[in-house]
């Protein structure tokens, strides 16, 4: 297999177990049909979003042109090509959501961590998404915070919500 990432200084990666880790895992798929997205899925655990060092890394060990390994990136929203936050807030703006006061929300969110939707905090804590229905339209509006959701939330809600992840 070659050795795309390891040699690159400018990297920074090229002394980076995760990945020597991540060729196991491209080893015990390689040749499977449909292991593109599983691997990724464990590149992404493994490095928290997905490079290109780390596109390229998979594309070459894989054997796939790197435009597909790009593309099932970019289609899938499980996949990210940023650093991602400690913690991964949602904002449903599914009709129900929608209607019952999303947008509110989505600015108070806006206004207290300084970020747009699909940003991170410049301290790493949050990510901020937008997401489509959640399954909990009875709870409308509703915002998700890793597992844990937040129903008929009102935005003078945000600010003591957010402060118990800050810990």
């Amino acid at each position: 297999m070659a050795d795309c990432c390891h040699d690159s200084s400018s990297s920074g990666m090229e002394n980076d177990d995760r990945f020597s880790r991540l060729d196991k895992i491209i080893e015990r798929y390689k040749g499977k049909p449909g292991a593109l997205i599983p691997v990724l899925h464990e590149a992404q655990m493994i490095f928290g979003y997905l490079p290109e060092e780390v596109q390229i890394h998979v594309a070459e060990g894989l054997e796939t042109p790197l435009s597909e390994v790009y593309g099932v990136i970019t289609f899938y929203s499980l996949f990210t090509l940023k650093p991602r936050g400690k913690h991964t807030i949602g904002i449903c703006m599914g009709t129900a959501c929608y209607v019952k006061g999303a947008p509110a929300i989505v600015e108070a969110i806006e206004k207290e961590l300084q970020i747009k939707p699909d940003d991170t905090t410049d301290d790493g804590l949050f990510t901020f998404t937008i997401t489509r229905c959640v399954g909990a339209c009875g709870l409308a509006p509703v915002m998700t915070i890793g597992e844990d959701v937040y129903g008929r939330l009102t935005a003078d809600k945000v600010p003591d919500i957010l402060k118990k992840y800050e810990g």
